[in-house]
Formats: structure tokens, sequence, C-alpha cells
């Protein structure tokens, strides 16, 4: 009995180390988490300037009246739009200042452009079996008359160039993409031509045998105008001092006039004139890239 509990003892003397080192707790080691990684944020307040280059597709909404001068009758007038396509190009400067993710600014841009059109309009002869068209005589003779020929105008325009000032209202989606809407004034130069042709028919009174004469005129003018803009756009930072835009801007330049005195003859014997209204406005869409002056800054 007295050796079985020496033979216990040992065996438990010797377990016991094992058993005490299965109980300890493992030790836990704590580390403390790398920073996280904050955006600084992109500060567009400041001066910046850059250029553009886009598309307009601009319309010219026209009315060709022809008057009788004799007596200031308006014999006919007729309507039509026409478009004013082109490339268009040129450059901007401005100035932002932004506020949390809010920015307002002020901009100016001067654009050449190469958009023109035409538009014809047409005065009627006389109807079958008649002497007298609606702008001009015809020629009666003893046994058969000559009817009046109709007077053809064509109106061409071109834009010049137009520029902007504009207020600028946007907001930072995120720290380097700017979605803005903007609006102001807006001028511009509108370049019109034409020419009027006919043939006066005439003769003697009562005789037979009419005559028939070509006749034609032209004129050209260039006008500035002063009208309003609006649009919107959105513009992205891609280097600390360097953004992109696209844009969409409308443009009215309100109404541009004109009249030329022609050598056609009207129903009163007096020279038949030809005047002409229009409503110039454009659709520009364009790309454009801005240099922001002063050092990149973190977000206010």
């Amino acid at each position: 009995m007295t050796r079985t509990l020496l033979v216990a003892a040992a065996i438990g003397m010797l377990l016991a180390p094992r058993a005490f080192a299965a109980d300890m707790a493992v030790p836990r080691v704590y580390t403390k988490a790398p920073p996280a990684v904050v955006d600084p944020g992109y500060d567009w307040s400041g001066f910046y300037a850059g250029l553009n280059i886009g598309y307009g597709w601009g319309r010219s909404g026209t009315t060709a009246d022809f008057i009788d001068s004799g007596g200031g009758a308006l014999l006919s007038s007729s309507r039509g739009t026409f478009d004013l396509n082109g490339v268009t190009g040129g450059g901007q400067i401005g100035y932002n200042w932004q506020r949390d993710m809010f920015l307002a600014g002020i901009e100016a841009d001067f654009q050449g452009s190469g958009q023109k059109g035409s538009i014809d309009a047409l005065c009627a002869g006389a109807p079958a079996g008649l002497q007298d068209g609606v702008c001009t005589p015809g020629h009666r003779g003893d046994n058969t008359f000559d009817p009046a020929l109709p007077v053809a105008f064509n109106l061409t325009q071109k834009l010049d160039w137009f520029g902007t000032v504009r207020g600028r209202l946007g907001v930072a989606v995120a720290p380097r993409v700017l979605f803005y809407g903007t609006g102001g004034l807006a001028y511009g130069r509108v370049s019109t031509s034409g020419s009027v042709s006919a043939i006066n028919v005439g003769g003697f009174p009562g005789a037979d045998g009419g005559t028939f004469t070509p006749v034609a005129a032209s004129f050209s003018s260039s006008t500035t105008k002063v009208g309003w803009s609006a649009g919107a756009g959105i513009e992205g930072a891609f280097a600390d001092n360097w953004s992109a835009r696209f844009e969409y801007l409308y443009v009215d330049l309100g109404t541009v006039s004109g009249s030329i005195a022609t050598p056609v003859i009207a129903l009163s014997g007096a020279p038949l004139v030809v005047g002409y209204r229009s409503h110039v406005t454009d659709n520009v869409l364009r790309f454009g890239v801005n240099y922001r002056f002063g050092g990149p800054v973190a977000a206010r």
C-alpha cells in the first residue's frame, strides 16, 4: 500500500507542470492600427484660364418682306428657319470661390465661329391667266398680255464670333469632380449678305410685244448684338492645377434686320424694297482645358 501511494505521488509530480502550463492563458499582443488615408480634398478657388473647342448648332428664324416703296404697302412676307452650323473655338478666363462643397464663380470667354447658313424666299409671279403678280406688274398688249415673273431673294448669314460673361454656381460631388450651372451676358457679330433677282416685264401700253429686262441687286452688312446665355457642365481635375470640362451653352443674340432698295419695278411703278428680320440663337457643345493659378491646397 505504501509503495502504491509513492508511485502515484511520483506520477502526479511529473504531470503537474504540463497541466499548469496548459491552464495558463496565452498572452495577446495588441498593435496600433495604421492611420486611415484621408483625402485632403481639392480647392477649386482662384484664377484660371484655358482653351476650348466645340461645335455649334445655330438657328436663324428669318422673315423676308417684299414692300412697294411707292406707298409702303407690304406685298408679300414669308418666314423660314435655317441652320447656322459649324466649328467654334476660343478661350476662357475666370475666378472661383469655394466653401465646403459649394462653388461660385465668374467667367468670360471669347469664341471664333465658322457657323454659316442660307435661305431662299420668293415673291410669286402672276397666276395662270392673270397679268400681274404679287409684287410686280405684267404687260398687256392689244391682243395678248405678258404675265409678271417671280422675284427671288437669297439670304446668307454667318456668326463671325461671340463671347459671354457669365456667373457660375456649382457643387463638388467629389473633391475633384464639379457639376455647375452658368448664365449671363452674351454678345456676337452676325454678318448678313443677300441678293435679289427678277425680270421686269414692260413695253408700250396697249402694244403687243413686251420687254423682259433682267435686274439684280446685292448687299452685305455686319452687326454686333447683345443677348443672353445659359448652360451647364461637368469639370474634373486630373492634376493639381489642371482640369478638363465638357460644357453645353445656349446663346440668344436677339434679332438682326436690314433692307435693300432694288431695281425691280413694284406694282405702283416704284422700286421694290426687300427687308429681312432674323432671330439668331445657338446651341454649343464644347470641350475645354483649364489651368488654375497658384499651388494646390486642400478644400476648406
